[in-house]
């Protein structure tokens, strides 16, 4: 049996209620020295008083298994005074009800099966959302597993009998596994895992955010796109180069992505010393970025060969975009905006062809997205494909054995099958009363 925890649920702020939880079994025993609890799910009102202190409150009280952990629950809405909080969680504690490790509330409602460890990380990032399409993204995966794991499974699942049957009784019943059927047979889930494996890479990006880094030479309207993008004037804009001496940083949320964006000072040699400064500056944010935005006005003949040198080491991430569209000038072949007038959608279309494979921001909404969500169904793609290149001579075990770490892989991805260091990692990000 666990021991009851509690926690705060709100921060430790002033504020007008603060909320604290505590969870385990046999809570009204345990709290029994502080009050009588109220009939399950009714919001009533208790004075409890303690060491000199008296305190008016609500209670809830949710017993177990139906309650958010599975066990008994209860809540307490307090006055928001910290120091309040603070000396009934004392209180609580000299009852035995320890205070409650990062992410414990949510450890115990999955490890007592009321929800999914997929529902756990969605959570978590729920509460870590900062943009309009993380909070979608984020309240999209939070329905559980989604509906083809389980269609995944349905397909697996015969052929896993067929294979072991094969291994079990081939030789005394004359049952064989036909590889070539289980090839086509599997076909329909390897698709589904390639599919999900192309929205979950972008869905990364919808979840993490882009870095971008725009650079270009003085007045290719750098500042002008960078206050386009940010939605706000955040940056000085004026016909004198070099108006940009520092890195000025926004978080935005842009076509449905969401950007870290960097503006930068020109890149140029200059006798100014807080410009030089400046430019110095750069290339510590474009080691870090993940896409560096090369604007060249439409009217030039072609980048500026200097700036090219510089950004050669960074080639990798360079999206080369013309502005000043408005202004007129030759043909190009890379994107053509103008940031002054706004007229920014071929710049939308190409960060929706690099980051999100062409897709569109909603079709990646509900996708799988953590490095461990994507890496499990890296591995899934790996099996099936081994799986597809089975040689039809091969004995009846390696096919067992293959649809076997399939089937491993998705009680991993769901959290059937526990590992307590991944655990452990999950909800050391959650805040005490989650």
């Amino acid at each position: 049996m666990l021991d009851p925890i509690c926690a705060p649920a709100t921060p430790l702020l002033p504020s007008a209620i603060a909320v604290v939880r505590v969870s385990g079994t046999g809570l009204g025993e345990r709290l029994s020295p502080l009050l009588a609890l109220p009939p399950a799910r009714q919001a009533a009102l208790r004075t409890l008083a303690w060491e000199g202190f008296r305190e008016r409150c609500l209670v809830i009280h949710f017993p177990g298994p139906h309650s958010y952990t599975g066990e008994d629950l209860v809540e307490f809405q307090l006055h928001g005074n910290p120091l309040l909080v603070r000396r009934f969680l004392d209180h609580l504690a000299g009852l035995g009800i320890r205070m409650a490790e990062p992410g414990e509330f949510s450890r115990r409602a999955l490890l007592n099966g009321k929800q999914s460890l997929l529902e756990a990380e969605a959570l978590r990032d729920l509460v870590a959302a900062a943009t309009d399409t993380q909070l979608r993204q984020a309240q999209a995966r939070s329905g559980g597993a989604p509906a083809w794991i389980a269609e995944a499974r349905a397909i697996l699942a015969p052929w896993m009998a067929r294979a072991e049957a094969s291994v079990d009784y081939g030789e005394d019943e004359g049952i064989g596994l036909d590889v070539e059927a289980m090839r086509a047979g599997l076909a329909p889930a390897a698709d589904l895992f390639h599919v999900e494996q192309g929205r979950a890479a972008g869905a990364k990006w919808l979840r993490d955010g882009i870095r971008i880094a725009l650079v270009g030479r003085p007045n290719a309207g750098k500042s002008t796109l960078f206050n386009a993008l940010a939605g706000q004037d955040r940056a000085i804009v004026t016909d004198l180069p070099g108006t940009t001496r520092d890195v000025l940083e926004v978080r935005a949320q842009w076509a449905g992505l969401p950007l870290y964006l960097f503006d930068t000072a020109g890149l140029r040699h200059t006798e100014d010393p807080v410009e030089r400064l400046g430019v110095a500056r750069v290339r510590e944010v474009l080691e870090q970025v993940d896409l560096i935005l090369h604007l060249v006005p439409l009217p030039d003949p072609g980048p500026d060969p200097a700036i090219l040198e510089r950004l050669e080491p960074f080639q990798a991430k360079v999206l080369t975009v013309r502005n000043q569209a408005d202004l007129g000038g030759g043909p190009s072949g890379d994107p053509c905006i103008s940031a002054a007038t706004g007229s920014l959608e071929p710049l939308a279309e190409a960060l929706g062809r690099r980051f999100l494979g062409g897709l569109a921001p909603d079709a990646c909404l509900g996708a799988l997205d953590t490095a461990r969500q994507r890496g499990i169904l890296d591995d899934l793609v790996v099996q099936m494909e081994l799986l597809d290149g089975l040689d039809p001579s091969a004995p009846p075990e390696v096919a067992a054995s293959l649809l076997q770490g399939a089937w491993g892989l998705l009680a991993r991805l769901t959290g059937e099958d526990r590992a307590e260091t991944s655990l452990d990692q999950l909800f050391s990000g959650f805040c005490l009363g989650k």
